[in-house]
């Protein structure tokens, strides 16, 4: 395992019961597929509404809550250079919104969570489906590939 995960989970769902070690499972996935196999460390939060829509607000200027938002590490590299684990960043996953997407998508909870933390992962690492047409294929592209190795069928099949 090359993952570090510190999860906090201000906000729970009987719906989607999730398990530490199989989140850094799922991440280690996502970055062995990108041929990072580094020691990593990210951190995860789950929210309400009000936690997201304030976060939403105040980091994209939009007023509304949202499903996941990443926060990339800014750790200067002359500090990176003398730590044991590479910080990724951090996701916040409003887990409302995730519940109200999946019933809406008729995906099971847990695959939709699934499928926005790979999301997210790929967000720490650079990648910007909002930059335009190229980069949102790409970015698809390795999330369907990503969770074809999960055993999760692919998302944007409707």
């Amino acid at each position: 395992m090359t993952v570090n995960l510190a999860l906090q989970q201000d906000f729970q769902s009987p719906e989607l019961i999730l398990n530490e070690d199989a989140l850094a499972q799922i991440i280690d996935t996502a970055l062995v597929h990108l041929d990072m196999n580094e020691l990593t460390e990210i951190g995860i939060a789950c929210v309400d509404l009000a936690e997201s829509h304030e976060l939403n607000m105040q980091y994209r200027g939009k007023d509304k809550p949202t499903n996941v938002l990443s926060f990339p590490s800014d750790i200067p590299e002359e500090i990176l250079d003398m730590l044991d684990a590479q910080p990724l960043g951090d996701l916040v996953i409003c887990i409302p919104v995730v519940l109200q997407e999946a019933e809406e998508q008729q995906k099971t909870p847990i695959n939709h969570f699934i499928h926005l933390l790979v999301h997210g992962v790929l967000h720490l690492l650079g990648y910007d489906h909002e930059l335009g047409d190229n980069e949102a294929e790409e970015m698809e592209s390795l999330e369907i590939e990503i969770l074809a190795k999960l055993g999760i069928n692919n998302p944007y099949i409707a």
